[in-house]
């Protein structure tokens, strides 16, 4: 069986998404969705609202309008590594302290799912509370755990 690499990486705004301070984050999202989409290896991506402007802000966390998700699945990690850390998407990823607060938890987690699954947030946030409690394993990983991930190494602003 085929697996492919989903990832979720959460976040809470340090404005509502209509305020100036975000503004610049929120005006890029369409083309740093659009720009994942088209990248060899993406398979698929979870949607917001479809309005134009506002990404995956519509899929809300606990109700909490200023968490943000971002829920994805890639034929593979180098796939990812290459959206992330190399391509424009990087610079956004340096300047995250602009628009989002610091949360006191994890905020990231991959998984292998089999190909085709699309994965639901509220497995997805299984999978990250599942990491926060028993650390990387097989269930639920960040970067160190997989031996093909190379660029985070080189690349990441912290252990995530």
């Amino acid at each position: 069986m085929t697996m492919h690499l989903a990832e979720l990486n959460i976040g809470r705004l340090i404005a509502p998404t209509d305020d100036p301070r975000v503004k610049d984050f929120m005006d890029n999202l369409d083309f740093i969705n659009g720009l994942g989409k088209r990248m060899p290896g993406f398979v698929w991506m979870m949607e917001g609202s479809g309005e134009p402007g506002t990404g995956n802000t519509e899929a809300k966390i606990d109700g909490d309008p200023q968490f943000v998700s971002n829920l994805t699945v890639w034929e593979d990690v180098e796939s990812l590594e290459k959206f992330v850390w190399g391509t424009v998407h990087k610079q956004f990823y340096e300047r995250r302290e602009e628009w989002f607060e610091v949360l006191g938890g994890m905020h990231f987690v991959m998984w292998w799912v089999p190909e085709g699954h699309e994965p639901t947030l509220e497995e997805a946030l299984a999978r990250l509370k599942h990491r926060e409690a028993h650390g990387d394993s097989d269930e639920a990983f960040g970067w160190t755990w997989l031996k093909d991930a190379k660029m985070y190494e080189t690349h990441r602003c912290d252990a995530a």
